[in-house]
């Protein structure tokens, strides 16, 4: 077969366009530490967004998993969060912290909106009562962007994405199974959970230990 019949041929044309295709570089998230996230949520001082940005973090949610939260979605017989509105339209449920439900009724209580948790607040928290539509996420990025100025830390990659990188790395340092970090995050592949093994060291001392002990030279 001609080079021309090769090209003229729509299968054949889309298997030679596959393998020329350039593979894109997948990067490492970025992550802190939990130091650092403490302090990042300290120097939020409205009470609304340190809120939410202790919810993102807390329980690993996405931006608009967490400006989407509504009243029933929380569980606090069971200490659960219906996740109802995901990525994909997958459900979830993820666990819910004491100390994040303490911090969901403390600022609840100061709106008491029926249907949101992050209602709109509008100038001077007046609309949020009645509002029928959540937070934008362009006010939850000005006050991340702010923060990040605060700290000097602006030029770090670091954004409201970073916090569920972190809540993934955190729970994985702390023993948590790999398994449950992927059920939590609603990953449908266990190998979009696995990047976080890429960003921790945790559990390499003894092998580190063992490669030295391996490559010691003798006197």
């Amino acid at each position: 077969m001609t080079l021309l019949a090769t090209y003229c041929n729509p299968a054949r044309l889309k298997s030679s366009l596959k393998l020329a295709r350039i593979k894109v570089e997948q990067k490492l998230p970025v992550v802190i530490t939990i130091g650092e996230v403490h302090t990042l949520l300290k120097l939020i001082e409205k009470p609304s967004m340190r809120c939410f940005f202790t919810v993102v973090y807390s329980m690993g949610l996405r931006m608009q998993e967490a400006l989407n939260l509504q009243v029933p979605d929380i569980d606090s017989k069971r200490m659960l969060i219906h996740i109802h509105r995901g990525k994909g339209a997958k459900d979830r449920l993820v666990p819910l912290p004491q100390s994040t439900l303490f911090e969901l009724r403390k600022y609840y209580r100061s709106h008491k909106n029926p249907r949101w948790i992050f209602p709109c607040e509008g100038r001077n928290h007046k609309l949020a009562p009645t509002a029928d539509r959540p937070m934008s996420d362009s006010s939850v990025q000005g006050v991340i962007k702010a923060v990040l100025e605060q700290l000097n830390w602006d030029n770090r990659g670091i954004s409201t994405h970073t916090l569920r990188h972190c809540y993934a790395t955190h729970l994985l340092e702390a023993g948590v199974n790999l398994r449950l970090i992927q059920k939590y995050l609603g990953h449908k592949h266990l190998t979009s959970t696995m990047v976080y093994l890429h960003v921790t060291t945790v559990g390499e001392e003894a092998a580190i230990a063992k490669i030295n002990a391996l490559m010691k030279r003798n006197p």
